[in-house]
């Protein structure tokens, strides 16, 4: 018998397999959290499953989304990043996860972590949210504006609601799994 998944998750094997690991899991580490973010933001008027079909060429080209490194970049790297077919070349995205990987640092050096600033927005707790069907997950809610607020008061680029959003349904800030999801009830038990 097959387990009842989210609609979305259905389309292929990759976004399938991101579904039933990954999606809605709450990440606590500092490393995975700049690589989402900055994810979310390349993922920006594009589909998600682009992004997931490039993300081993994004950690690649990103020295795995290490902050201290990507901060670092100069215009050879810039420049190197634009000509990589394996990653969306948008010049204002590239320039973005260095932008955000300073920002980063000084969160961390501010909050001892990022992981401890940016959780606050949900009081460290996954907001567990029940809803019926995909039609029902909203695109944003208060907490992402407040965070995209915030973390544009701080320097970060493409950091809007909706992707602030994107990103707390991925490192299980908000559980959006539909309750119909078999993940729905795994993540309010694991958490």
């Amino acid at each position: 018998m097959m387990m009842s998944k989210c609609s979305w998750a259905v389309s292929s094997q990759l976004e399938e397999h991101y579904h039933d690991h990954e999606w809605g899991v709450t990440v606590h580490d500092d490393r995975l959290l700049f690589e989402f973010l900055s994810l979310e933001g390349a993922q920006a008027g594009l589909s998600w499953s682009i992004i997931l079909r490039k993300r081993e060429a994004y950690r690649m080209a990103f020295d795995n989304f290490d902050p201290h490194v990507v901060a670092l970049y100069d215009d050879t790297k810039l420049t190197a990043l634009l000509a990589n077919s394996g990653i969306v070349r948008n010049r204002l995205k590239i320039h973005s996860v260095v932008n955000n990987a300073k920002a980063f640092i000084a969160v961390q050096n501010e909050f001892g972590s990022f992981d401890s600033y940016i959780w606050g927005f949900v009081d460290g707790v996954t907001v567990q949210n029940s809803w019926a069907n995909s039609t029902e997950v909203p695109a944003s809610n208060e907490a992402s504006l407040l965070m995209s607020k915030d973390l544009k008061k701080r320097g970060f680029k493409f950091v809007g609601s909706v992707i602030c959003y994107a990103f707390m349904q991925a490192t299980g800030m908000v559980n959006d799994h539909t309750v119909d999801c078999f993940r729905h009830s795994e993540l309010i038990d694991e958490g």
